[in-house]
């Protein structure tokens, strides 16, 4: 169905055209019709038609101006100019409009129709275009809330390396390394710091998510997560590496009212913590401290920077190369660990190099967390007495230098056990993999029964594999199956349909693909 305008203040005009049109297009067209440029714009803004046929010429406001004035609400129609006036600068004019045609009266009737016609195939193509926006736009509805989730919980739960978290912020549109969290809480009353029937209320506003992320998102412009028991946490990406005083009141304010509108329209309790800004692999640290400040006041809203949740520093000591050791250590990257300590020991003797006993503390201090952190990550066996001589070491330390080699060789040391222990499994795993597959290469054997076989999920047996191999599980396989076929077609009298069997491959057809696509010629002029 087409609505189509027709605008002329000729009334025998507007009769003819409308009789033309409805002997052609029948009931797939509405027409109405205005005979003054007022008149027609009205008319536009209740009709909104999808074609217009304007004269230039008619009573009060012309052509041109009407349509101008059209456009500002409705810029979708398609317009054609039908005029007794030939001039070119009306034309001109038109045209510069977005007009799609300019007719001179008296338009043939042949005329008319080919230009509607055309009129038509643009709002059929616009439909069509507009059709698809909305089809994308309700699948992404759907797949957001999903990347979303993956986003916080690969931020919280550290189950992330570098390019995925790259990934999603090339999906999410995220231009900020930096940012902070929101602990969203509800229940359905709250007692002291306690929000009561924390079960019953998560069910409930699971099954109205989508308003609540509405709700959030017209505050925020942020990431949500998904329903955790009675909690929701929020990425909010922040430009800068902490709030000042103006911009930590504006975020309360707009919290308070984010809080009150939900639990208003979603009948429930809410109260929202609000940590402070940390790089993106630490979110979990702004997390926490969000939760800390509700589990600590009774207010709906509260800021960690009011409370002074987590730990203070001194203004010019490296929290980024204390930091750096420690991740150091957890990836198992000997070189980085290695600098990094080396930084922050030239630090504290350019700092603080009369206080030996202080520096000392702080070498032991380090050490030891990072072989707690190696320990854990390794797998070793702690050892009750495996420091013994730590304290006889660091106090005989006859100068700073001897100190620095003992500080580096130890986190060195913490460095490798993790690393070696990451290879150590992930070459035990690839072996055993080998073994599985050369095995059961005859079998119809897939890339789960291998990682089952290994006990290690799918995905990270893929990853590990790939790097270990160079190639994906099937390329491997199908590697196998094809040197085996390659040698009983050299070494025996087999038949094709038996070496197909052989090798791990149900249809012959298929195997013939597959063999040629890898060697260039079919198993037949191969044998050949």
């Amino acid at each position: 169905m087409y609505r189509i305008m027709i605008a002329d203040d000729e009334g025998i005009v507007v009769d003819s055209f409308t009789y033309i049109l409805k002997e052609e297009f029948g009931e797939d067209v509405t027409i109405e019709t205005a005979k003054t440029g007022r008149s027609v714009i009205e008319l536009a803004e209740r009709f909104r038609p999808d074609i217009a046929l304007m004269d230039i010429r008619m009573p009060g406001i012309n052509g041109i101006d009407a349509i101008k004035e059209i456009r500002k609400r409705n810029t979708g129609i398609v317009f054609i100019i039908i005029s007794a006036y030939d001039k070119f600068g009306y034309a001109q004019e038109a045209m510069s409009q977005g007009v799609m045609d300019y007719l001179n009266k008296p338009v043939d009737r042949g005329q008319l129709i080919q230009t509607v016609k055309k009129a038509m195939e643009l709002v059929d193509s616009e439909r069509e275009k507009r059709s698809k926006e909305l089809e994308i736009l309700e699948k992404m509805e759907t797949v957001t809330p999903i990347i979303e989730s993956g986003l916080i919980y690969n931020m919280l739960f550290q189950d992330f390396f570098k390019e995925d978290i790259e990934n999603f912020k090339k999906i999410l549109e995220i231009d900020s390394d930096y940012g902070y969290m929101i602990a969203l809480v509800f229940g359905e009353k709250q007692e002291g710091s306690i929000l009561t029937n924390a079960v019953g209320t998560s069910v409930r506003i699971q099954n109205r998510i989508r308003d609540l992320r509405e709700i959030v998102k017209s505050y925020f412009s942020g990431i949500v997560g998904a329903v955790m028991a009675n909690k929701i946490a929020i990425f909010i990406p922040y430009d800068k590496k902490e709030f000042d005083y103006a911009e930590r009141i504006e975020i309360i304010d707009t919290a308070r009212n984010m809080v009150r509108r939900l639990d208003t329209q979603l009948d429930a309790t809410f109260r929202a913590g609000v940590g402070c800004v940390k790089p993106l692999d630490k979110q979990m640290i702004s997390y926490n401290e969000a939760l800390d400040s509700l589990a600590i006041t009774t207010g709906s809203v509260v800021h960690s920077d009011d409370l002074s949740i987590g730990c203070g520093y001194e203004d010019d000591y490296p929290i980024d190369l204390e930091d750096a050791i420690f991740e150091s250590v957890r990836k198992g990257d000997i070189n980085k660990g290695i600098s990094v300590s080396n930084q922050f020991f030239e630090w504290m003797m350019e700092s603080y190099g009369s206080y030996s006993e202080d520096i000392k503390l702080k070498t032991l201090e380090f050490v030891l967390r990072a072989e707690s952190i190696a320990y854990q990550k390794s797998g070793n066996t702690y050892r009750f007495r495996s420091r013994e001589d730590y304290l006889g070491v660091i106090n005989s330390a006859p100068d700073y230098e001897t100190l620095r080699k003992w500080f580096l060789d130890r986190i060195s040391e913490a460095c490798h056990n993790v690393m070696s222990r990451k290879e150590t499994r992930s070459t035990g795993v690839i072996d055993r993999a080998r073994e599985y597959i050369m095995a059961n290469y005859k079998k119809d054997i897939s890339l789960d029964d291998v990682s089952r076989e290994v006990d290690i999920s799918p995905y990270y047996f893929s990853k590990i594999f790939k790097e270990a191999t160079g190639e994906n599980f099937i390329e491997y396989l199908t590697n196998i199956r094809i040197e085996k076929a390659k040698e009983l077609l050299n070494d025996t009298d087999m038949s094709m349909k038996e070496i197909c069997v052989e090798v791990g491959y149900s249809n012959p057809n298929y195997f013939s693909r597959i063999f040629k696509k890898n060697v260039g010629v079919s198993p037949t002029e191969y044998k050949a």
